[in-house]
């Protein structure tokens, strides 16, 4: 134990179970299957859907939430919950000097530019002078074909005056893997006391399901379990969701009397390249770095990709897994903040998560330490070791 310890203090959730650590630990403690789906907005796809969310309750301006696209909604949303549960809402002297790293991807492009411009290119030859045109007239006031990936850090700044030192992270995955890496080593450092981070990903969007079917991750028609999806070709079965952490360090959580939900001990990554066959060898490494031995609980984001996913459960065989993404759906940028979400839960509360297909296997002692996984559906891979407060 070590005042430098960087521990869990507060937890923000939103997927297709609903909101609040409580709701989702519930849901996953004694899993209800199949879960919350959508197979007729999007088909052939399946989609983990929201459910009706009172934005007012974390983002009480109306303009605010006119402002803010739904990507984003859900990002200050699920910070706004993480800061409720740690007890610094209403803290103004903590919120002001609390830094923020954020895990986000490009924002939901404009459906209607996007067309317009494939359109026009059917009549006209000249491509240099229509795209500047159309980038000249058709353009949101942000100057891109997308909202800007560090509009969520900010819109959570405006929200919930959270107003120390910012950062973003882009790219799958991967940025959530980053965003944590970096937010834990700053605080054990002792650049930083007390700081948020997560990420939030939403699918309700033809172009954020286009970008997956691009590179032929889908998986097509009704859920089925995670594991499972291999035995036909496998698929990703996408959700939106957000996951936001309120991280400290020991010192600064006990000075305030917090409750503390778990200490998060390492965080290591790296950048396998999928073509060369090297995954299964860089996640033993991950595991070894972070010294987890055989028979651990690992949380896993695997997104239910063919080849990582396969990869993934092969190369932690001899661990006990959690497929979260079953239940949720893959939240992309949010995967690994989810992940140490339910891992430091199951610490917390002295037990694993119930089984989510025939193929999961029952985990019956209580967890002194949990990994947490995000293997990237493309690239990028990561996990932290969490171990008990």
């Amino acid at each position: 134990m070590s005042a430098r310890d960087v521990v869990i203090t507060g937890i923000g959730l939103v997927s297709c179970l609903g909101e609040g650590a409580e709701v989702h630990w519930k849901a996953f403690e004694t899993p209800s299957l199949p879960p919350p789906t959508d197979s007729e907005r999007f088909a052939p796809y399946t989609v983990h859907a929201l459910p009706e969310i009172d934005w007012t309750s974390q983002i009480p301006k109306k303009g605010d939430q006119r402002q803010m696209e739904l990507w984003q909604r859900l990002g200050v949303y699920a910070a706004g919950l993480a800061l409720d549960d740690a007890g610094l809402k209403s803290n103004e002297a903590l919120c002001t000097t609390m830094d923020m790293i954020v895990a986000a991807g490009s924002g939901e492009r404009d459906k209607e530019v996007d067309e317009n411009i494939l359109e026009a290119t059917l009549t006209r030859n000249d491509a240099e002078a229509l795209i500047n045109e159309k980038l000249t007239n058709d353009l949101r006031p942000t100057l891109f074909l997308a909202q800007l990936s560090n509009l969520l850090a900010g819109n959570i700044s405006i929200v919930h005056k959270i107003t120390g030192s910012s950062r973003t992270f882009m790219g799958e995955e991967g940025a959530g893997v980053s965003a944590l890496q970096t937010a834990v080593a700053r605080l054990a450092s002792g650049q930083s006391t007390h700081t948020l981070v997560g990420g939030a990903f939403q699918t309700e969007h033809p172009d954020k399901l286009l970008a997956y079917e691009l590179g032929g991750y889908l998986h097509r028609g009704k859920w089925q379990p995670l594991w499972d999806r291999h035995a036909e070709g496998g698929g990703v079965i996408t959700g939106s969701g957000g996951a936001f952490l309120v991280l400290e360090t020991r010192e600064h959580a006990q000075a305030r009397g917090a409750r503390i939900y778990a200490v998060v001990d390492k965080v290591a990554s790296s950048l396998s390249s999928r073509a060369k066959g090297k995954l299964a060898q860089d996640i033993a490494a991950i595991v070894e770095a972070l010294g987890a031995e055989p028979g651990r609980l690992i949380i896993s984001g695997a997104s239910g990709a063919p080849g990582p996913t396969r990869t993934e459960r092969q190369a932690l065989a001899a661990h006990v897994l959690r497929g979260f993404s079953a239940l949720t759906g893959h939240l992309k940028e949010a995967q690994l903040p989810f992940a140490v979400a339910l891992a430091a839960l199951s610490l917390f509360n002295g037990h694993a998560p119930g089984t989510m297909s025939d193929t999961e296997t029952p985990y019956d002692v209580a967890p002194d330490t949990v990994l947490a996984t995000a293997i990237g559906h493309h690239r990028g891979e990561g996990a932290a070791l969490l171990r008990k407060a």
